[in-house]
């Protein structure tokens, strides 16, 4: 199986932006569960697997309820 790309070290101008981008997000008042819920929509529409595991995961612990998701 192939890594995954460390987008980072692709493209640092555009993870330097992503950084600033996150922290506004996560100050902008929504609630966590919903930022969350998007991100996880997110990736569903970019067809991250790694990422939907990775947020759905997240979600179910921090006690989504499975409709939403």
């Amino acid at each position: 199986m192939k890594a995954r790309m460390d987008f980072r070290k692709a493209s640092p101008p555009a993870a330097d932006a992503i950084a600033p981008l996150h922290a506004y997000v996560a100050k902008c008042g929504l609630e966590h569960g919903l930022l969350e819920l998007v991100k996880l929509r997110a990736s569903q529409i970019n067809g991250c697997a790694h990422c939907i595991d990775m947020h759905t995961k997240e979600l179910r612990a921090a006690g989504e309820d499975e409709q939403r998701l």
